[in-house]
């Protein structure tokens, strides 16, 4: 690692059960109109350094790994690691959102899952569910998404498998989908989990998975051309429902060539004060310049967790979210 986590177990405690307490007149707002800080590449902290490259990696990357794995996996591992904290961890932290990038590993006869982000993590899927649920049973309160994405190498039959995990383990705190995901509905209800899944075809065939949900990928290198990408789709304006604004820059093949002492950790500790700035500018809501799950790389590092928390005093359930315009003082959202 480059350096230590900026961050304490004192303030991750402190945001371990921000949703049940946010004040009452939030309780009753969707849970889309809210701001809800989230984790890209959930489970990288744990990615195997002795795993072999994913399938789907160009047949260069596969090729150099054969060829020179000394030198070519510790690179990979540098540029594909985003995470350091234990879901555990991201949950007491304020996490609400887990990216969750799901993968069978290529040539395995069993029916074991992983986590996949270029190679594969040394955990399963399985265990992660019930950790969730572990941490869920002590935080009766508090609601977590679970983005289902990706399916690398995942069969009809490990579709019904991973399906048939989810609801064995969540049982009745799955929410449907034809649920308005609320607070006041979810608490009375036991619901503490949404499931979104990135396969139309099973959420059509199973009432408690949840569409998949939009992820705005900038696909940038650079902290200002991250913030002109997301600020050209708000202009577009936001989804109906869920959706998340990724502030994770990306690496290029060019960019690790240009840095090749430089790692992911590096270059998103260096974007983290202007990505701070545009967070605060923000405000959550219906309308269409509003923002709700704003997800990042290691989220430990600064205040982006509790930044996105605080958006939500902003919000007045009595009024409309305003017309954003370069304006970021508005006293329309007074707490």
């Amino acid at each position: 690692m480059e350096g230590p986590l900026q961050t304490s177990i004192h303030v991750c405690h402190e945001n371990s059960q921000w949703m049940s307490q946010l004040p009452e007149k939030l309780w009753d707002i969707p849970l889309y109109n809210l701001a809800l800080p989230g984790s890209h590449d959930t489970m990288t902290y744990c990615l195997d350094k002795n795993s072999t490259v994913s399938g789907n990696e160009s047949k260069l990357v596969r090729f150099l790994n054969k060829c020179v794995p000394c030198i070519v996996h510790p690179i990979i591992m540098k540029w594909s690691t985003t995470q350091v904290l234990t879901v555990t961890e991201q949950l007491e932290a304020g996490v609400r959102y887990l990216d969750f990038r799901i993968a069978h590993k290529a040539n395995d006869p069993s029916m074991t899952l992983y986590f996949v982000h270029m190679v594969y993590t040394t955990v399963t899927v399985q265990d992660i569910l019930w950790e969730v649920l572990r941490w869920l049973e002590t935080h009766p309160q508090e609601v977590v998404i679970l983005a289902c994405r990706n399916f690398d190498g995942l069969t009809k039959k490990l579709h019904c498998h991973l399906i048939a995990c989810i609801k064995e383990i969540f049982q009745c705190k799955l929410c449907p989908r034809n649920v308005v995901p609320t607070l006041r509905t979810m608490w009375q209800r036991g619901h503490q989990v949404i499931v979104s899944y990135e396969e139309d075809l099973e959420v059509e065939e199973h009432c408690e998975l949840w569409p998949a949900i939009p992820y705005w990928w900038g696909n940038k290198t650079t902290t200002r051309a991250l913030i002109q990408y997301l600020e050209r789709m708000k202009r577009m304006g936001r989804p109906e429902k869920f959706f998340v604004a990724g502030i994770n820059l990306t690496e290029n093949l060019t960019y690790i060539l240009v840095h090749p002492f430089g790692s992911l950790k590096k270059m998103t500790l260096h974007s983290l004060p202007c990505l701070k700035t545009w967070i605060n500018q923000q405000y959550p809501g219906p309308e269409k310049k509003c923002i709700n799950i704003v997800a990042g790389d290691f989220i430990g590092n600064n205040d982006f967790v509790k930044d996105v928390i605080e958006l939500n005093t902003k919000i007045n359930p009595l009024l409309h979210c305003p017309s954003i315009g370069s304006g970021t003082n508005s006293t329309l959202f007074s707490a």
